[in-house]
């Protein structure tokens, strides 16, 4: 038997660094090389392409582009996939640079988006780490931000503020279903989509939590949107603190103010405390209630989120659709389905990744890997494409004028089972 010749890649994507004999090489002169291949090939021997990798250029599979934000931590940049074309926002941190406590917020920030799977959350694709700085690969969102678009083109209409509010509230409910707390809501964290699909963004200080009811005790988020208790300096439990930014959310959507304005941090806070703002009189009945539901300074007293689905301001609005299992996150449900056992888009899915040249071996030597993997980038990337093209990233519509709200208030519940020891009502 001849021996194998090991060969070693930054870029490789299995675990292994055994490859076939050379001979095996020789035998297979005519076989063309997918373009999964050509790229790994280019990334380990072109001189050019290895200089943008040394100089920030390029980051994995990812050409980079302009920078198009920043934060306390980090920087945004625009880039696209080599393979897909896919454009891409990359959210680019200084290893060296971070404390202890940033690095726990950003490992809570990639474990909470690897739990999320919803049409208005941000998606992360992939990480890529160097010894210096890490990459976190997100959907890009084209189309700005609620604060930028407020600022420069003033408050919103009502049945846009609908629109737009009716998503945050679906994707704060996924959050909270799933034990996820955001702790930061605010306008400059609701982007849009370029189909003005509207996205939550920026888990940096999101946290899990064992039960709703949990009790926490740090600060955090921006103060013109943090809750009462949270200027108490006393525990307060996760939800109802995004509940009440959520209010000054859509008090900011429909007035084009804050409901709570100070020169200084401690003004703002007794602001805050006293509860005290004025709602214009030309906001409608219905929005004004749904606001004063949720802006009251004893959490118990806030709306829950079940009730804002509930609330007549609302009820025009259709944006209930089904939440996609998290599993469908990672390409191993492609091998675990079984032959026959993929839907329509899975299996488009599939096709597309054979075409660019990720093999079954590629899948299977990057499990247990998560976000952590090209393979897995390539994969969600050509997945949610595939979404898009559906259609199933769309702003919801508004249905009409509920002309019974008592009558209809019940809409909000219809995917709900309820049960006694009488009867069942489905």
């Amino acid at each position: 038997m001849s021996p194998q010749v090991p060969r070693h890649s930054l870029y490789s994507l299995t675990d292994s660094s055994d490859c076939g004999p050379e001979k095996e090489e020789e035998e297979e002169p005519s076989r063309r090389l997918t373009p999964l291949e050509n790229l790994t090939l280019d990334m380990c021997h072109n001189e050019n392409t290895i200089k943008e990798l040394t100089v920030g250029r390029r980051v994995g599979f990812y050409k980079v582009r302009g920078e198009i934000g920043c934060g306390n931590f980090s920087k945004v940049k625009l880039a696209f996939h080599a393979l897909t074309k896919d454009k891409v926002a990359i959210k680019v941190l200084d290893k060296l640079r971070l404390d202890l406590q940033t690095q726990r917020m950003l490992s809570r920030e990639i474990s909470s988006m690897e739990s999320l799977f919803h049409p208005n959350v941000v998606r992360l694709y992939e990480v890529v780490e160097t010894p210096s700085r890490l990459y976190l690969v997100l959907e890009y969102a084209g189309g700005g931000d609620l604060h930028s678009r407020i600022t420069s083109q003033g408050k919103i209409s009502e049945p846009e503020s609908k629109i737009v509010f009716a998503q945050i509230l679906s994707a704060v409910k996924h959050m909270h279903d799933n034990n996820i707390i955001h702790r930061d809501l605010k306008a400059e964290n609701v982007l849009f989509s370029c189909n003005a699909c509207v996205k939550v963004a920026d888990f940096g200080f999101s946290t899990r939590v064992s039960t709703n009811n949990q009790m926490l005790d740090t600060f955090c988020g921006s103060p013109p949107y943090a809750a009462p208790e949270l200027f108490k300096d006393e525990s307060y439990m996760g939800p109802p603190v995004d509940v009440w930014a959520m209010g000054v959310l859509l008090f900011f959507m429909v007035t084009g103010t804050m409901p709570f304005r100070a020169d200084t941090v401690p003004r703002l806070r007794r602001c805050v405390l006293e509860g005290a703002y004025v709602l214009p009189i030309w906001v409608s009945a219905p929005c004004q209630r749904l606001i004063q539901g949720i802006l009251k300074p004893e959490p118990s007293e806030r709306y829950a989120l079940d009730q804002m689905l509930g609330c007549e301001w609302l009820l025009p609005v259709e944006f209930f659709r089904p939440v996609p299992p998290t599993y469908r996150l990672n390409p191993m449900h492609l091998l675990e389905s079984g032959p026959g056992r993929l839907n329509q888009e899975e299996e488009e899915v599939r096709v597309a990744l054979q075409e660019l040249g990720v093999t079954e071996e590629h899948i299977l030597n990057n499990q247990s890997k998560n976000s952590r993997s090209p393979v897995t980038g390539i994969y969600r990337i050509i997945l949610h494409r595939m979404q898009r093209n559906k259609g199933t990233e769309r702003a919801p519509m508004i249905t009409g004028v509920v002309k019974d709200p008592k009558r209809d208030s019940l809409r909000a519940y219809r995917n709900l089972r309820h049960t006694s020891k009488l009867c069942v009502l489905s």
